[in-house]
């Protein structure tokens, strides 16, 4: 395990806090911010309160991390790692899959660079390539310029909850201040 992946899913533990249900938290009953549909999906039928922190770890470890291929991504970038990993817990790996997708085509100068690629979500040989070649091209100021395009996307759909739904508006303010730079 690499200590990025350590370090980040202790973080996103550690901002998550403990146990909460709220209901005006659209994601229900969480525990270290793991829902209790995702722990029940993943086999822990126990009370929610109860979920141990190593499971909430291996749950954020499997079902996110390595859904998104971040162990190969952290090799090209290890921001862009981070800021998919912490897409994907909050908004769904296939959201944050899409947010890297939508980035890397708009940022192929018109194809130039390279095609585009399929916006579904799924991180595959295509998108991974995509991204290898843009950093390449790009160095490290275009890493900083991707990893700006998928936190602006992350915070623009925080907003777009928040207009859609107004009880998520309780939220915005935490979201923006532990999610977005």
């Amino acid at each position: 395990m690499s200590k990025l992946k350590d370090d980040v899913i202790n973080g996103i533990i550690k901002i998550e806090g403990g146990y909460v249900n709220d209901p005006s938290d659209s994601g229900g009953e969480t525990n270290y911010g793991i829902t209790k549909g995702t722990a029940r999906s993943y086999g822990y039928n126990e009370s929610m309160r109860s979920l141990p922190k190593s499971l909430a770890f291996k749950i954020y470890s499997d079902m996110y991390w390595d859904k998104l291929k971040l162990d190969d991504i952290e090799k090209l970038s290890e921001i862009v790692a981070k800021e998919l990993a912490d897409t994907g817990v909050n908004m769904g790996t296939s959201r944050a899959g899409k947010f890297l997708q939508r980035s890397l085509n708009v940022l192929n100068n018109g194809g130039q660079y390279y095609s585009d690629i399929k916006v579904d979500g799924a991180i595959g040989n295509n998108t991974f390539k995509a991204l290898e070649f843009y950093l390449n091209k790009r160095g490290k100021a275009g890493e900083v310029v991707l990893y700006n395009m998928l936190n602006s996307l992350q915070g623009a759909y925080y907003v777009t909850l928040a207009e859609r739904r107004e009880k998520d508006e309780r939220f915005v303010y935490g979201w923006f201040s532990n999610r977005v730079d």
